[in-house]
Order: structure tokens, then C-alpha cells, then sequence
């Protein structure tokens, strides 16, 4: 089939990738599968913003997936990688982790208690388990096994034979004075790497060994320690035989470059050789990555001794999240796409890639606000299916809920996150009561299992349970607040007496929300249906004023959750009881 740049849909900016990546494609690699790529580094919890380096190809490759034409979605799994630091947030972890610095991660053993043979695998697994939720089909290409294979050995000897060709690229980003600003970091990076971007004289760590026997592109691990702490003294083109010695023991060893499989080449050289080996034709960077003396900037012109083309590169943003500050995976400690499965949809998540740019920030919310998150999400959904959604927005929605594969599994019956919530938090999980209270919600058409509201169920009560402190959980009162009742003027005990007269015809979800908005207006004069632009200000001030009062009979606080969701969860008799009946 011939490959033909063309937008299906619409013009929202992964079709406009897709476009420019289908059209390149054509033009690199004529006939062949379209390739993108990303890549992880498993030195740690692989968090959110990580995953924006796997969802941007990833919805590009599915739309041109769904053009009907193939792609490979690589993800390069940078577990031969050198340790650099023990990050925060992993258990077991303390200060003998330090005397592994330096080995590459495959070579560390895994946290305690962990099934996995060693430290990369252990956190590469948690991200795999939630790429496979996410609906994101990939190939995973390890690194360590790549190299130490021997896959690699052509691309190796020829940086090695082009040595000085590569220094000198290098040698123009050296000397360069500092950005005013370092930009926030979302790819995890030596610390090299980001002593180089900064302009330091640190740099030769991240470029590669350079000494009196000159410049080499090239890291061996040490055979006595095993880490990348060498520095090659000699080498010879013709025979390959290289030396090096280790600058942690001493210990210096004389190899067979043509033979020896236990080392790699340095990150900025290695980048810009997997973009010729592997055919890469879109590969995102975060801004750390993107500015000038960067990574991908200078891996630009050192892809070309190597015979390829810089990937189209999209620079990608900061994403953040409620309430916390930046996320930095060798740090530790933040949260990883597991930790939002826990609380959302796999379609909530996939949203929120999607329907921003590349290049614009978001914050993914583990705080309230993902209850105001849902309810935008199911808005959108209702209008994608009246036919009111705008293009852009039923491209997102598209994307979000399907891939080319088809459609990732939803609950059958999804109701608001937030009602979900307020009833596993009244409940504290019993699901007999949870039961009982959501088919009451719309008793025409009530609830035969749980089964029909899950897993959005199972996300809400996860995040009552995880992510709501302890002091704004719901507990509704076992007796009635006699003091407050006996002191209570004679409107508010009329408001609480409409109240409970109206409790058995307005006993579901949109009927409770009636009555508690229209006893106040009632009170004043008005009729329970009047809008909001037929009634005076001071109607708000009484509802909100009558909404406290029954949240202080009800759970002994001046809030809650929404009043009819909690009504219905206390169920009719309580509730007389409690207010006074």
C-alpha cells in the first residue's frame, strides 16, 4: 500500500503529526514500516511525566495505525544505563545502595522483597503493566541486551574510528555560558548530561573519555567493580585493541574492542546511533533535552556520521500534578502512572495526553479536583454522544477511549465519579449499603449488581481511601445533635420540617437535589422551580446557610459530600431521626 500523508478526521495536532510523519517516512525509508520512538530509563519509579515520552508517539503510531498503515512503536529501555543515585520513595533502600553507583542498572540488585532479578526490571515491570491498561502496544528493546550482545559492535567501532569527527561537534557546545534559566525536567538524565547543558567543564563525563591519549566516545565497565568509573588510555583502529583503566580500584584490563561486549557508548553519541540504526522517524524530547547544546540538539549532527536523519521531534512540557512540585524519577517519591490507575479510568488518563499539545503543561489532579476532572470527561462524553462535540474535542474523546485495536474496556454504566466517591466514603466500602443507595439514585432504572458501575467504583473508593485525609472522611453522626435541635429559631425548624415532608416523593438522586435547593426558596416566598435569575441574592446565602445546618445534624461538620448523595446513603428513617423527626 502506498503510503499517503493524509488527515482522516480531523486537524487536532496528532493528526497533524501523523501527516508530517507519514510524508517523511515516504521520503527516509520508502515501503517500510513507519518508525517512532521512545525512551525510559527504569533508575527508578517511572512517573506521569515520563509517560507524556510514551503517549506522544503513542497516539501519533495509533492514528496511522488506524490509516491502515504499519508503524512500530519502540520503546527504548535504557537499563545499561549507569546508577547514578539512590532515589528517595523505594523501600529498602539505604546507604549500602551507594556502593552500586556506577554499574548499570541491570547489574543492581532489585529493592527488597521485590520478584525481579534486578533493579531495572523490577521498576521496568510496574510500567509495562500500566502501558498494557493504557491500551499502548510497543516494542521493548533492552539495552543491556543489545549491547552486551554484541548488536551494536559495527556502530561502536565506527564512533570509535570517527572519534575526532565526533569531539569536534562536541567542542562547539563546550564552551558555551550557561542558560539564564534551566529548564524543568521531565526525561531522566545523568547528572553529567545535566552539568553539560549547563556549560560546566563536566561535561567530558557525558561526552566520553578525553585524557592525553585523546577523545573516545565510549564507556568500558569495569572488570574488577563493574562500573563505568574507566577512563581508555589507548587504542589502536586497525587491531581494535583498546586499554582503559578503572579509576575506582586501579584495576586496568586490555581488550578486544571487535570482541568485547561489556561496555557502552556515551549517552550523546549513543542516542543519535540508535536514530540510524533503528530508522527512527518521531522521537519527542522534553525541553531539557531541547536546548541548544542538548542531547538532541547536538545528536542532530552526530547522526550524521552514523548515516541517518534527526527524528521530527516535538519538544513536550512540564506535566505536574495537584498540589505537588516538580517530578524527578531518580528522586523518587512521585507518582507514576500505576499510582493514577489506582484512582482513574484508563480512559481519563489517555484524555489528558491527548487533548493537549505537546508543548503545553497540564497537571494531572490525585487532589479534589479529580472529581471536577471526571465531571468534564463526562460531559464531553454526552455531547460525543448527542453530536454536539467539537472536532478537536471528539478527536481527544476518540483517542482516549479507543486505539486501532479497538475499544479499551469501560464501566457499562458510569456514574458520576464524585457521587461514586461520597457513597464509598459514607459506606466505608460495604457493598450491600453501596448497593442499595446507588440503585436508589435513579430508582426507575436501579442498579441489579456493582459490577455495572465498575471499575469506576473501584477507582473512587481507592481514592477515598488513599488519597482523602483521615480528618475529611464521612461520619454520619449515631444520634441525633439535641442540643443544636433545642436551640434552633422557628425558620430553620421549618426548614428542616419541608425537609422531611418532602423526603419520601423526592427520595432519588435529582429529586433530593430539588428539595434541598428549593426549601429556601420556598421559605422566602418563591416556588421551588424558580431559576436563579428569578430569585434575589439573598437566596444563596439562605441555601448555603440551610446546607450547613444539615451537615451538622447529619456528620457533625459545616460540609460534606453533596447533600442528596448523602441523604440517600443515611436512607430516609436515619435521616428523620437525625433532624429532629
Amino acid at each position: 500500500m502506498p503510503i499517503v500523508a493524509q488527515s482522516t478526521e480531523t486537524t487536532d495536532w496528532v493528526s497533524r503529526f501523523a501527516d508530517e510523519v507519514i510524508e517523511e517516512s515516504e521520503r527516509r525509508a520508502p515501503g517500510k514500516p513507519v518508525v517512532v520512538a521512545s525512551g525510559l530509563s527504569p533508575s527508578g519509579p517511572i512517573h506521569l511525566g515520563n509517560l507524556r515520552e510514551v503517549m506522544t508517539p503513542h497516539l501519533v503510531a495509533d492514528e496511522i495505525r488506524r490509516r491502515g498503515h504499519e508503524v512500530r512503536h519502540l520503546i527504548s529501555w535504557d537499563d545499561y544505563d549507569r546508577y547514578r543515585k539512590v532515589p528517595n520513595g523505594v523501600e529498602g533502600t539505604d546507604a549500602s545502595w551507594a556502593e552500586h553507583i556506577g554499574k548499570p542498572l541491570t547489574s543492581v540488585p532489585a529493592p527488597a522483597g521485590s520478584a525481579y532479578p534486578n533493579w531495572a526490571e523490577h521498576f521496568k515491570a510496574a510500567m509495562v503493566a500500566s502501558l498494557a491498561e493504557l491500551g499502548v502496544e510497543f516494542d521493548g528493546i533492552s539495552q543491556t541486551a543489545q549491547y552486551t550482545s554484541g548488536v551494536y559492535r559495527e556502530q561502536i567501532l565506527h564512533a570509535m574510528k570517527h572519534r575526532g569527527d565526533i569531539d569536534a561537534i562536541l567542542e562547539q557546545y563546550r564552551t558555551k555560558k550557561a542558560p539564564a534559566k534551566k529548564q524543568q525536567s521531565q526525561k531522566p538524565v545523568d547528572d553529567a548530561e545535566l552539568e553539560a547543558e549547563a556549560g560546566s567543564g563536566a561535561a567530558e563525563e557525558d561526552d566520553g573519555s578525553s585524557g592525553s591519549a585523546g577523545y573516545f566516545p565510549y564507556k568500558p565497565f569495569c572488570a574488577s567493580c563493574g562500573k563505568d568509573l574507566t577512563t581508555v588510555t589507548a587504542y589502536d583502529d586497525d587491531t581494535t585493541e583498546l586499554t582503559y583503566v578503572c579509576t575506582e580500584d586501579g584495576f586496568t584490563e586490555t581488550v578486544l574492542l571487535s570482541e568485547f561486549n561489556r561496555g557502552k557508548l556515551v549517552w550523546k553519541v549513543d542516542w543519535p546511533m540508535r536514530w540510524a540504526y533503528e530508522g527512527v522517524i518521531f522521537e519527542p524530547s522534553g525541553v531539557d533535552h531541547s536546548s541548544p547544546g542538548s542531547s538532541f540538539q547536538v545528536g542532530g549532527q552526530i547522526v550524521g556520521i552514523f548515516g541517518g536523519e534527526r527524528p521530527i521531534g516535538p519538544m513536550y512540557a512540564f506535566v505536574g500534578i495537584s498540589g505537588m512540585a516538580k517530578m524527578s524519577s531518580s528522586k523518587g517519591g512521585v507518582p507514576t502512572p500505576g499510582d493514577a490507575l489506582q484512582i482513574m479510568e484508563p480512559q481519563l488518563l489517555r484524555w489528558l495526553y491527548a487533548r493537549r499539545r505537546p508543548n503545553q503543561s497540564f497537571k494531572i489532579a490525585f487532589d479534589q479536583e479529580i472529581q471536577r476532572l471526571y465531571d468534564e470527561w463526562d460531559k464531553l462524553d454526552g455531547k460525543v454522544a448527542d453530536g454536539s462535540a467539537l472536532p478537536a474535542d471528539l478527536a481527544a474523546h476518540s483517542r482516549a477511549v479507543r486505539t486501532a485495536a479497538g475499544e479499551l474496556p469501560r464501566t457499562p454504566r458510569p456514574m458520576p465519579y464524585r457521587t461514586l466517591a461520597s457513597v464509598a466514603d459514607i459506606t466505608a466500602g460495604d457493598e450491600d449499603q453501596s448497593l442499595r443507595i446507588l440503585s436508589e439514585l435513579d430508582p426507575a432504572n436501579p442498579l441489579s449488581t456493582l459490577d455495572e458501575v465498575r471499575p469506576r467504583l473501584d477507582k473512587a473508593e481507592a481514592w477515598i481511601n488513599t488519597h482523602v485525609p483521615a480528618d475529611q472522611r464521612t461520619i454520619v453522626r449515631d444520634e441525633p445533635d439535641t442540643e443544636l435541635l433545642k436551640s434552633l429559631d422557628e425558620p430553620s425548624q421549618q426548614s428542616l420540617r419541608l425537609l422531611r415532608d418532602g423526603l419520601a416523593d423526592h427520595w432519588s438522586l435529582d429529586g433530593l437535589s430539588h428539595l434541598v435547593y428549593g426549601v429556601p426558596k420556598v421559605q422566602a416566598g418563591f416556588s421551588a422551580d424558580a431559576t436563579a435569575k428569578e430569585l434575589p441574592p439573598e437566596i444563596k446565602t439562605a441555601q448555603r446557610t440551610f446546607f450547613a445546618l444539615l451537615y451538622r445534624l447529619l456528620v457533625g461538620r459545616d460540609t460534606g459530600p453533596r447533600l442528596p448523595t448523602l441523604l440517600l446513603a443515611v436512607g430516609q428513617d436515619r435521616v428523620r431521626r437525625l433532624l429532629g423527626e
